[in-house]
């Protein structure tokens, strides 16, 4: 799975950082790819934080927000709420997440769903 999304972030010429979370939503695998902003460390273990600890994308919180529903904030503090944070289903049950950072949220997903789709190719 990581392997994947690097190497689609690679194709695309894009510095990214991945973050692979488990089902507890501990840190399992963090890489920086050549390139990417400092920031973006922190912001993708959010977003993989973020997808796993509520069990939907972050994409769904960056929608609600988008439309209005402002009492997200409410939570803010525990939601990042921008695309690129994907929780990792198998059988139903979910056993982790990714999350990407560093470049535009729906670049971020892009880069999310290829690692997704490495993992389980149904997904797609």
């Amino acid at each position: 799975m990581m392997a994947a999304a690097e190497a689609f972030a690679s194709s695309r010429g894009w510095p990214v950082v991945i973050a692979v979370y488990d089902s507890a939503g501990l840190l399992k695998l963090l890489h920086r790819l050549d390139q990417s902003n400092l920031a973006a460390i922190e912001l993708a273990q959010r977003k993989a934080a973020t997808a796993v600890k509520f069990r939907r994308p972050t994409k769904a919180f960056e929608e609600i927000l988008a439309g209005g529903g402002v009492r997200i904030l409410s939570i803010a503090s525990e939601v990042v709420a921008l695309e690129g944070g994907v929780p990792l289903f198998e059988n139903g049950a979910v056993v982790g997440s990714i999350g990407v950072s560093g470049m535009s949220s729906p670049e971020d997903g892009e880069v999310a769903a290829a690692g997704v789709l490495a993992m389980d190719p149904a997904a797609g």
